[in-house]
């Protein structure tokens, strides 16, 4: 069974910084591209940016680029968001995604929560 575990999540005050992991069970990771998306409350959900399996290209969102950037670790199973100079719009439920076989596979959520 694949599970995606997500952590990192917490309060920050703007223009601070958070580094979300997603921890993958399995194998399958390193030839699964990554998505991460995010939920807001009263939004629908935003796709924030994804990373590609072998040659690593990352795509991000208007509203993150240049302040995000995603990378992921094959050997440790696990995929980074890191965010940066955070705003409060970017409060959310954030999540990760994995494709593999033509299945969807989440993480949980981790909440990040920007307020001063």
């Amino acid at each position: 069974q694949v599970q995606l575990v997500e952590s990192g999540g917490g309060l920050v005050q703007p223009g601070g910084s958070l580094k979300l992991s997603c921890a993958v069970s399995g194998s399958l990771f390193s030839n699964s591209p990554m998505n991460w998306y995010r939920l807001a409350p009263g939004k629908q959900r935003e796709w924030v940016g994804s990373i590609t399996s072998r040659s690593r290209t990352t795509y991000y969102a208007d509203s993150v680029k240049g302040r995000f950037t995603i990378s992921r670790d094959d050997a440790k199973n696990t995929g980074y968001l890191q965010m940066n100079n955070l705003k409060p719009e970017d409060t959310a439920v954030y999540y990760c995604k994995i494709v593999f076989s033509g299945n969807d596979y989440w993480g949980q959520g981790t909440q990040v929560t920007v307020s001063s």
